[in-house]
């Protein structure tokens, strides 16, 4: 009697995906940090945008800005400068905001040492 036919004994046994193991745990890790990191740096602690600035005069700048914090009881350091036109940096200050309200609005005047033509608030960090 002859033997069955198998096509396994033929071609042979195919073998199983070795890279799925993996692929789904760096997929798992991966959406787990993507969500992570997008829920930690959509709210951050200090939130600061330059609504405008006016030159007052030809060594100095007005800079107006808005700085939100969560904890009003924390003092915050913005750090405003003012360029020239060929965007170098002419002047710098460094904006101490005290403890209080936690959003505000703040016209801050930036010294420079030569002609400023645009200003930014560059940062602000907690002190």
């Amino acid at each position: 009697m002859p033997a069955e036919f198998s096509y396994n004994d033929r071609y042979g046994i195919r073998p199983g995906n070795r890279w799925l193991a993996p692929a789904i745990f760096f997929a798992i890790t991966g959406i787990t940090w993507l969500v992570w990191a997008g829920l930690h740096h959509s709210n951050p602690q200090i939130r600061y945008s330059l609504i405008s600035y006016s030159i007052t005069s030809e060594r100095e700048i007005s800079v107006r800005y808005s700085v939100q914090r969560h904890d009003k009881n924390l003092a915050v350091i913005c750090t405003l400068i003012a360029r020239d036109i060929d965007k170098n940096v002419v002047g710098q200050f460094d904006d101490v905001i005290e403890p209080g309200i936690a959003s505000l609005e703040r016209t801050t005047s930036v010294q420079s040492r030569g002609p400023s033509v645009n200003a930014d608030v560059i940062g602000c960090r907690l002190k």
